[in-house]
Formats: C-alpha cells, structure tokens, sequence
C-alpha cells in the first residue's frame, strides 16, 4: 500500500487526507472518468499476476518526491538502441502502469465515501471560518466604537469597583487568619470536655484554611502550631485510651474510636490498646501487691518499689494473703471486664455501621472493611494473652508463699477464689486455665494429703476416747443443715453464681460477665462467704419440746393415746417407706411388742464422732466442689474416713472369733472381704516401725492409720445393760446412718468423679457403704449370746426324764425358766430404750438372734438324751409347742425364727431307715453329734444295729469335707 501511494505521488496525484492542506488544488483535482473505471475493470483481472507485475517495479520508483522517472529511463537506455527491445520494455512498463492504475482504481472506489464525507466536511468547515471572518469584524467596529464612547471616569469607578472587592476577600481572609490564631484557646477547652472528635475535627479543618492562605507569612508558624497541637491531641488521646482498661465507659471509649477514625489511625489505636492492657495487668497486681505488703511492713520505704513483682510477692504477710489474694483477683476482674466490654463495643457497633458503609464507595467499604476485619482479629487474639498474663500474674503470687502453712478454712477460701478465677477465665476466653490449674492442683494434692492424715489422727483419737452417749439432734436433722454443706444448698440458689448451679435448673445460663457487667463484683461475695445463720441441729434433751417429753411415756391404748407427732412420723424401719398420713390403733398396738422407739422423738441415731466424720466430709467435698481436677483423691479420702469408722465399730463391738463357728453366716463374705481390704490397705498393724524396713515400707506405714482401741469407760461386760446394748446401738445406728448419708451424697459425687474413675466409686457404694447394715448381725449377736443363760437351760433339759411311757400334759420346768429368760431380756430393752431409741429393726434382730440362739439350744438340749421314747418326743412337742405360744405374747416376729429347726428335729425321730438315711443327707445343718445322737437314740426302737452302722457311716461321709 506504502509503495503504491509514493507511486501514485510520482504521476502528481495525492491521496484525499494530504490533499486537504491544500484547498485550492481541491478543485483542479481530476478524479478519473466513469469510463475510464470500465476500461480498467474491463481488463482481465488476475489478482496474482497484477500483484507480481506490481513487485516487478523497480525500488527507485518509490523513492523520494524529488526523483526524475524520464531522466532515469533514458539513462538506462543502452548504447546501441534496439526497437524491439525497447518495444518490449514499452509493454512491460504500460503493464506495469496499467497494474498500478487498476490499483489505484480498486483503492479510490473503496475509500471514495469516506472522501466524499470528508469533502462536505471541509465545505462546512470552509463556510463556518468566513462566518467568524465576519464576526470578527463585527466585534473589531463595535470595540472601536465603545472605545471612543467611554470616559476617564467610568473607567475609574470600574476600577475603585474591582479595588473594594479585593479588599473585601482580604477582610474575610484577615478574619479568617484571625479565628485561626485563637484555635489553640478552644482546642484546649475541648481537650478538658474530653472532647476528641470535635478537637481533632477543629484542628484538621484550621489546617486545611491554613494551607489556603498559607501564601501569607503569619500562616507558617501557624501550620507549625497547629502540627503540635495534633501531636499533642493524640498523646492526650493515647491515655484516654489507656483509662479504658480499669474502668470502660462506653461514652467515654466511642469518643476515642471517633477520634482515631477522623485521623486514621483505627489499627493504630487497637495495638495501643493492647500494649495498655499488658501494662495494666502489670501495674495493677503490682500496686495491689505493694499496698499490702507497705502496710503490713508498717513503713513506706522505697526500696519494695523497686522489687520485682515475684520477688514483692514473698514478702506478703500470711494474715494479708487472702485480702491481697482477693483484692487482687477484683482488680483483674475489671481489667478483663473492661476488655469484655470492648470487644461487646465493637461487635455492636460493626453492625450498626455495616448499612451504612454499603452506602459509600466501594474502595471506602474495602478499607472499612479491612480495618474491621483486622481489628476483630487482635480482639479475638488478645483475649488469650490478656488470660495468660492474668494467671501468670496469679501464679507468681500463688507460688510467693507455702500455701501449706494455712488452716483448713483458709486453704478452702483461697482455693474457692482462684476457682471462681478460673471460671471467669473459661467465660472469658474458652481456655481451660491449664496454668493455673496445674499450680493449684499440685498445691492442693499436697496440703490435702497432709490434712487427711492429720484428719485420720483425729479420727482415731476421737473413736478412741467416745463412750458411745447419743448425740441429741432434732428429729429433722439433715446434713445440709451443717455449715459444711451450705455450698449445696447455694449451688440451687438463684442467687448464687450460675456456675455453681445446674444445667437443669434454668434453660439459659447467665455468665459472671453478663451478671456483673454494669455492677459488682464475682469476687466480693468472697468477703462475705460465712453464714451468719447458726446451726439449729441439736435437740436440748433428746426431745425437741417438753410437751414431746411428757407425751412419749403415755400409754397408747386408744387412738386419742397416740400422739400427733407419732402419727405424723411413723415411718417402717424396716422397709423405709415413707411416714403415713395416720397410724391404725391395731397397728400401733402390734408394733408396741418389739417397737421401743415409741418413747422417743424419731431423730437418727448418731456420737459426736459421727458429727466430726460427716463435717469432714462435707469439708472435703467443698474442696471437691471448688476444684474439680482432685476429685478422685478428694473422694478416695472420704472413702477412707468411711472404711476406718466401719472398721473400728467392727472391732469394738462385732470381732468375736467364736462367732463363725456358730455356722450361722452372721458375716456375710462381702462384709468380711471388705474388711479384709480396710486391714490390709488402711490399718498399721505393726505396733512399732521396723527399722529395718525398707523406704517403700516406710512410705506405704504413712498412708496407713493404727488400729483404734476402744475406750476404757464403755463397759460391754454388765448383764444389768444388756452388754453395752446402748452404747452398741449408738455405735452400730451411728454408722447406718453414716452410710445413708454417702448413699445421699452418691449423685453429687458422681457427677464430678472424672468418667475413668467411677467404677472405684461404683464400687466403694456397692462393696463397702450398703454393708453397713450388715454389721448388725455380728454385733447385736454378742449381746444375744450373753443375755439369756443358755447354759442353764441345757442343765435344767439335761435333768429331765426323756424315756416315759405315758403320755404328759404337762410342760417341763426348763420351759418356763427359758421364758423368764426372755421376760427379763424385754425388760432389760425397755430398760435401755429409756435411754436410747432402739430402732425397730434393731429390735428385731435382737430378738431373731436371742430366739435363734434359744431353738438351737433346745436342739442341743434333745441331742443330749441318751434315751427316749416315743411319749418322750410327744413331750419334747409339748414342751416347744408351750415354748412358742409363750414367746409369741412377747415379740410380733413372724415367722419365729428356727422353728422348722426344732421340729423337723424331732419329727425325725419318727423315721425309718430309708427315710432316715435321707433325711440324715438332706439336712446338713445339723451337727454331726445332733444326728449321731438321734440314730443312736432311735435304736432298739425301729432301727437296727446294721442300719445304725449304715446311718453313722452316712453321717460320717457327710462331716468329712468339714475336717
């Protein structure tokens, strides 16, 4: 295209757009003829062969304007002329022209719309420059005329008009300058109104003035004026910020952000926050700190200023511990609460501005939106380091003194406050308080372990000097009216803590930083911690009224008798259902036999010991309560309290080695393991430490308590008191009692037992505490085997004549000695109810044993005789049938207890040999002399000497196994 434009210049034509500089040669330019277009197109058109012929042209042709296309073919020509050749050159060049021109043709009728519009354009554009011509003109003539029309003194007023409008903008401006010069004045008022947006807004609008007149020479020490009053505006507003972190005040901290928005500095402001929270945490433990230490060092000298904050802290007194301790955890309190509501200021405050930023322009919201995304972030992200500088701080205080040196109660306030700490920290940041927790809990371990064995001194030494009296406490005792298990009935309060109370109890749980967040404290409750309420447990004589006493020795003969308390309370002992509406006349008469607790007010039988043990354990699950993590050690001591109790009642009252020997099962096999396990895991046998033993040994005789010794003034040897019933009941109630308590507590205690070690809690319920019960067999059967003369009665039975030949109607004297045995034992119990209630199954039992004892002796008697008849096995009948019709005007036990012992030992008698033989294996709860002595009896009357030998040999094959 290049070369065909620089060829068309060469035969004097221009292409349409170079030609419009020149105007006049528009009209002269030739545009070829219709005519001519046909021809050219008429020719054959080869678009290749053209396009060759075009690229066959010499270079030179499209050279510069200056070059001379004749001249140089003429000097091509060569010496000698040939007509031929030159003809064919002619062709060859006309070709080529032709080629070119059809080129030229195609190029002109494609662009010639294009050259057609630009043509009227420049037409228009012609005619529109004659029009100005003459505009020109027009205005030239009318100047020329205004010139000669004005005067010098029009000419002076439109001056004076331009110089008053210039003096008025330099008035305003002088004006302007001057407001600008008394800034600094209302500045400063404002920073005393703690007025920061409106300050730093003043101050960036004088600053923008002064950058419009900053052409005056006043305004640069002006600008320099105004600089240092920003700078100093925002040292101001850096300690306002610094104010937020002990006492948030949500005017005072929107002003703040307000003014770290207007100077863009809002990312700036949230890292300074941080940085002021650190430094508070820090000022504050150690202001607190030195307060009390100065105050307990009596001077204020210097040179505790100047301690390290872990050093200060040894130096704290232990009488100011547990202020300072509080005081300290107080002031952290408002420190995080301050950061609570932070967070609480900006999250609402995110979401008030989030509409309105849609509103601006999207690189606007994309920096909002990057600033509040990044102050979230620090937020989220300091919570857990303000956390970790809290229990730091904590910790270094904590670990300043041996936390060991405090009492009981003391040790119990302090760990309650550092759990209430770390619940907050939970609220605060979701951390476990892994740092605080190891510290305390090792602590904890240690002084508790300590405390337990002092406890389990005491214990002993408190078992060793009881004489067993009754402990007088109302007849609506419970443990939870103890000081010990207050925490329990708090923890259902509404108006304790929602930490200590249960999920069950409301639907939503309220946070300490929802509950304290416009007033108090968590902590302050702290001060306040001991009931001023005192224990109304204890009856004044046993009864909780005079009316009481007079009324529980009346006779219940008619349903007016019975007293309303007793209505009211009548519960079944033995069952433990819960106390009736009313009691039936029939029913009370009935229970009056073997009931005698009738003469004293229903209150649970328990020593001054049992007291001490149920304190302790209230104590212990304070410590439970208020520290999670140890509740395994917490609950295996309380357990060993309970062990060592039921320990030392076994061996004071129910150790009788002659007890198994009856045959009887008294003590079940999972009594006997159980104390089998407290001996060997709890009782120091040795009377002396071996000093010989090795270390381990030595350890293992620490966790391990002697064995207690029953006090020298409880005398069990007096028949007069039934051997000790009284002291005995107290003792063996006292610990059912105990039990009912831990059965009681088992929920509590399994719901903060950890998950792996419940089966150890399982386990101390089920082998250990429902064996209590049980103890009642063995003991009660002391006193049982010493309160009738059993060994009388064999004489009195020895002295009868078994071999009559006459049916009698008459009993034998031995029967009505074994009755006035048990008339003076009744007596003996009213006796001794007089002083102590003894409970129905108590009675029961006493009695089951005594008649138990009895029908086996009336068994020991019969396998005596050497000889008798038939008559004297009708008598035998006789004398037992007398016997029980007897007992049964005294006790209401149904069944009596052993009866078919006595019975089918003397229908026995009457068998033959087979049946004998069979009965002989059927019935091994006979001894081997009782059935010796009935085979040798029944001989010579219906059995053989054959069979004799058969039975004894079967008698003998039985009692084998038993060597």
């Amino acid at each position: 295209m290049q070369k065909i434009k620089s060829l068309m210049t060469r035969q004097g034509l221009k292409s349409p757009p170079e030609s419009l500089s020149d105007l006049g040669a528009i009209e002269s330019l030739r545009v070829p003829g219709k005519e001519e277009f046909r021809e050219l197109r008429e020719q054959p058109s080869d678009p290749q062969a053209e396009q060759e012929l075009i690229n066959s042209i010499e270079q030179v042709y499209f050279s510069m304007d200056s070059f001379d296309i004749v001249k140089y073919e003429l000097e091509k020509l060569p010496p000698v002329l040939n007509l031929q050749e030159l003809e064919e050159y002619r062709d060859k060049l006309k070709q080529q022209q032709a080629a070119v021109s059809k080129k030229v043709a195609d190029l002109i009728l494609e662009k010639q719309p294009a050259y057609v519009k630009e043509l009227e354009r420049v037409t228009s554009l012609q005619t529109g420059l004659q029009l100005a011509a003459v505009i020109c003109t027009n205005g030239r003539r009318h100047l020329n005329i205004a010139k000669e029309g004005f005067t010098q003194a029009s000419l002076g007023l439109l001056a004076n008009q331009r110089k008053r409008q210039l003096l008025i903008g330099l008035l305003k401006s002088l004006r302007t300058i001057k407001t600008l010069q008394r800034t600094d004045v209302r500045l400063s008022e404002m920073l005393e109104e703690e007025d920061y947006p409106g300050a730093i807004q003043l101050c960036l609008e004088c600053q923008k003035a002064a950058s419009t007149f900053k052409h005056y020479s006043c305004i640069s020490e002006l600008n320099s004026k105004l600089q240092d009053t920003l700078e100093q505006i925002e040292e101001q507003l850096d300690v306002a910020l610094s104010k937020i972190c002990k006492n948030f005040d949500i005017n005072h901290y929107t002003k703040v952000q307000q003014a770290y928005r207007l100077l863009g500095k809002t990312q700036t402001a949230m890292d300074q926050l941080h940085m002021h929270f650190t430094q508070a945490i820090h000022n504050t433990v150690f202001q607190v700190v030195l307060g009390y230490v100065e105050l307990c060092s009596g001077n204020t000298d210097t040179k505790f200023q100047k301690l390290q904050y872990k050093d200060l802290c040894t130096h704290v007194t232990p009488d100011s511990y547990i202020p300072c301790l509080a005081d300290l955890c107080k002031a952290l309190w408002e420190v995080m609460l301050s950061y609570y509501r932070t967070m609480e200021w900006h999250e609402k405050h995110d979401s008030e501005d989030t509409p309105s930023a849609s509103e601006g322009s999207n690189m606007g919201t994309e920096e909002t939106n990057f600033d509040r995304g990044y102050i979230k972030k620090k937020l989220e992200h300091g919570l857990t380091r303000i956390w970790q500088d809290v229990q730091l701080k904590v910790k270094t205080y904590l670990l300043g003194t041996d936390l060991s040196i405090f009492k009981y109660d003391d040790f119990i306030f302090v760990l309650d406050i550092i759990s209430r700490l770390m619940q907050v920290g939970e609220e605060f940041c979701g951390s476990k308080s892994e740092v605080l927790q190891e510290s305390i809990r090792k602590q904890s371990v240690n002084y508790f372990k300590n405390y337990h064995r002092t406890r389990l001194d005491e214990l002993r030494m408190f078992l060793e000097n009881e004489t067993w009296e009754l402990c007088p406490v109302k007849s609506n005792f419970s443990i939870l009216q103890l000081h010990e298990f207050k925490f329990m009935e708090q923890s259902r309060s509404p108006s304790v803590s929602p930490s200590k109370q249960p999920a069950s109890t409301s639907s939503k749980t309220v946070t300490l930083f929802e509950q304290y967040c416009s007033d108090g404290n968590p902590f302050e409750i702290q001060a306040n911690r001991k009931d001023e309420e005192t224990e109304d447990v204890l009856a004044s004589n046993g009864y909780e009224s005079d009316e009481q006493e007079k009324s529980a020795y009346q006779e219940y003969d008619s349903d007016s008798d019975v007293p309303e308390e007793l209505k009211r309370d009548y519960v079944d002992e033995q069952t433990g259902d819960a106390p009736v509406k009313s009691v039936s006349r029939e029913t009370l008469k009935s229970r009056k036999k073997s009931d005698y607790s009738l003469n004293k007010v229903n209150a649970p039988i328990l020593t001054n010991t049992t007291l001490n043990v149920i304190r302790l354990v209230g104590k212990y699950m304070q410590m439970m309560n208020i520290l999670k993590p140890i509740a395994f050690d917490v609950i295996h001591f309380m357990s060993q309290l309970f062990d060592y109790y039921l320990y030392a009642i076994y061996t004071f009252f129910g150790r009788n080695d002659s007890l198994e020997s009856t045959g009887l099962g008294l003590s079940s096999s999972r009594l006997r393991t159980t104390l089998n396990r407290i001996q060997e895991s709890l009782i120091d046998m040795e009377v002396s430490a071996d000093p010989t033993a090795t270390l381990t040994a030595a350890e293992e005789r620490k966790e391990k308590v002697p064995s207690p010794h029953l006090s020298h003034l409880v005398i069990l040897t007096s028949g007069d008191t039934l051997y000790g019933l009284a002291e005995r009941v107290v003792a063996t109630e006292s610990l059912v009692f105990l039990a009912e308590q831990f059965e009681f507590l088992q929920p509590h205690l399994d719901a903060v037992m950890p998950a792996v070690k419940k089966p150890f809690l399982q386990q101390f319920y089920s082998q250990t505490v429902s064996t209590a019960s049980e103890l009642r067999k063995p003991i009660y059967w002391i006193v049982a085997g010493k309160a009738i003369d059993y060994e009388q009665m064999l004489l009195l039975m020895a002295n009868v004549k078994w071999d009559v030949k006459e049916i009698m109607s008459q009993h034998n004297i031995y029967v009505d000695a074994l009755l006035k045995e048990f008339e003076q034992f009744n007596r003996r119990l009213n006796e001794v109810s007089k002083r102590v209630r003894i409970p129905l199954p108590v009675s029961n039992i006493l009695w089951e044993h005594c008649i138990r004892l009895a029908n086996r002796t009336i068994v020991e008697g019969y396998a005596n005789v050497k000889k008798c008849s038939n008559e004297g096995r009708a008598l035998m009948q006789l004398d037992f049938q007398q016997f029980l019709m007897k007992l049964e005007k005294l006790t209401d036990i149904r069944p009596i207890p052993d009866k078919e012992f006595v019975e089918t030992y003397i229908k026995a008698y009457y068998l033959t040999e087979n049946d004998m033989e069979r009965w002989i294996k059927e019935h091994r709860e006979y001894s081997t002399k009782q059935l010796t002595n009935l085979v040798n009896v029944c001989l010579g009357s219906h059995i053989n000497k054959k069979a004799r030998q058969k039975l004894l040999a079967a008698i003998d094959d039985i009692d084998r196994p038993k060597r």
